[in-house]
């Protein structure tokens, strides 16, 4: 039962932070991300180099969603 509940939950997590990263990179875009394509689709790998950018240009609102980011 424990094994099972485990990986069921770590797809989920996995996909609730990949979508925390996208929502991410929609609401610090013009702040952050202005560079890059706006219809970039974000994926699991992306999420260091998000972190860093958020950390580095996006303010106490993005350095909060950083850490989020860190710890789903």
């Amino acid at each position: 039962m424990n094994d099972q509940s485990q990986t069921t939950s770590a797809p989920d997590a996995q996909a609730r932070r990949v979508e925390l990263a996208r929502r991410a990179f929609r609401e610090f875009y013009a702040q952050c991300f202005w560079s890059y394509r706006r219809d970039w689709l974000v994926e699991e790998e992306d999420i260091p180099w998000l972190i860093e950018e958020l950390r580095l240009n996006g303010g106490h609102k993005g350095y909060r969603m950083a850490t989020a980011l860190l710890c789903p």
